[in-house]
């Protein structure tokens, strides 16, 4: 059973952004997505800052965020990464065979990446993301990928309260698809 002792919320500033975008396309008709709770047991609890300090997760979760734009269904996962490497171990068997799964029943799935050094978010879609897994097989390549094999088009822009202006990085997805 897989434990957890909090460090904090890590990556929790960045999925505040995700939110807060969110919600800005629900406002807007553009898409409909929801942040999936990570089921947990608590074990300890620090009353007095009501804080959960140590909990085992109930099962393996899939990813951070499920919905629909425009009647497309997407899942997608939000990392944070401090280095301009990217390790793959930050991707869990579990969440990759989801999206996998996922990507076979019509769906799009992708990693939404915030490199905090450089203050730049990313979208993997999961195609690229199964290259860089299927090298480390073929190749023997590191468990990881460089911020320089990223590609440009894929990088995401901010519009005004979409922060964490997504759609561009699926519409240009979609648009790359048989």
């Amino acid at each position: 059973m897989a434990t957890w002792k909090t460090r904090g919320l890590r990556g929790s500033a960045f999925e505040s952004l995700i939110n807060s975008t969110n919600e800005y396309y629900r406002e807007k008709g553009l898409a409909l997505v929801q942040k999936i709770p990570t089921p947990i047991t608590p074990l300890k609890f620090d009353s007095e800052r009501k804080l959960i300090t140590e909990a085992y997760f109930d099962k393996d979760s899939t990813v951070d965020y499920i919905g629909v734009v425009q009647e497309i269904p997407v899942a997608f996962d939000a990392k944070e990464c401090k280095t301009d490497t990217f390790s793959l171990q930050n991707i869990h068997e579990h969440q990759y065979k989801f999206m996998e799964e996922f990507e076979k029943q019509g769906g799009v799935a992708f990693v939404l990446i915030l490199f905090t050094e450089r203050n730049d978010m990313y979208y993997l879609r999961f195609r690229e993301l199964k290259e860089y897994f299927d090298r480390i097989k073929r190749d023997s390549h590191p468990k990881n990928f460089k911020y320089v094999e990223l590609e440009d088009d894929y990088f995401i822009k901010s519009k005004g309260p979409a922060i964490v202006n997504y759609l561009e990085g699926l519409n240009l997805d979609l648009s790359e698809r048989d």
